[in-house]
C-alpha cells in the first residue's frame, strides 16, 4: 500500500525522487505545473520530453530534472493536443502510467500534481477521485509515497475529502 500524503505548495519545491508532469504528447511544456517546472528546471527538460514525442496516453517517460533538486520528471500524457480537454480515461492512464514509470525507475517518492485539472479543465473532485483510486489500485515493488501537491485550494480540498 502506497502512503498518501497531501500538500499545498510549489511542485518543484517539493522532497520527493521524482515529480509528475501533466504533459501532452507533444512535450510541449506552456502553461500550469508544465510551465513551472520548465521555468524553474530550465528548457532541457522541454527540448528532451519533445524529443521522445509523441507521447503516448498511459505510457510515462522520463527526463533530466535540470536544475531541479529531483533525479528526474516524469512526463505523463492527460492529453494529445495541448487545447483538448482531459477525460476520466485520460486521467487516469496518465496516473498509472507516471506509477508504473516511477516503480521501474526504483523511486520511493514522487510527487503528483491535479492531472488534468489545468489546462485540461478536468473537474477537481473527479480528479481527485479518480487520481486516488488509480494510487490505491497499484501495487508497487518500490515505491512507497505518492505526494499529492498543488497550488490550487479546490483540488487540494477535494484530494483531503475524498481520502478520508
Amino acid at each position: 500500500m502506497i502512503d498518501i500524503e497531501i500538500q499545498k505548495g510549489d511542485i518543484t519545491k517539493v522532497k520527493a525522487d521524482a515529480i509528475v508532469n501533466p504533459a501532452n504528447s507533444y512535450g510541449w511544456m506552456g502553461g500550469g505545473s508544465a510551465g513551472a517546472i520548465k521555468k524553474v528546471g530550465g528548457e532541457e527538460i522541454e527540448k528532451e520530453v519533445v524529443d521522445k514525442a509523441p507521447l503516448e496516453i498511459g505510457k510515462a517517460v522520463t527526463t533530466t530534472a535540470g536544475k531541479l533538486p529531483h533525479k528526474a520528471v516524469i512526463h505523463a500524457p492527460t492529453m494529445t493536443s495541448p487545447t483538448e480537454k482531459a477525460q476520466d480515461y485520460n486521467v487516469a492512464m496518465s496516473v498509472r502510467g507516471a506509477l508504473l514509470l516511477a516503480d521501474d525507475q526504483k523511486f520511493q517518492t514522487i510527487a503528483m500534481p491535479g492531472m488534468g485539472t489545468g489546462i485540461g479543465d478536468f473537474p477537481k473532485k473527479k480528479a481527485a477521485q479518480v487520481m486516488i483510486d488509480e494510487i490505491k489500485k497499484f501495487e508497487p515493488m518500490h515505491l512507497e509515497k505518492i505526494v499529492l501537491i498543488d497550488i490550487d485550494d479546490e483540488l487540494v480540498k477535494a484530494w483531503q475529502d475524498y481520502l478520508k
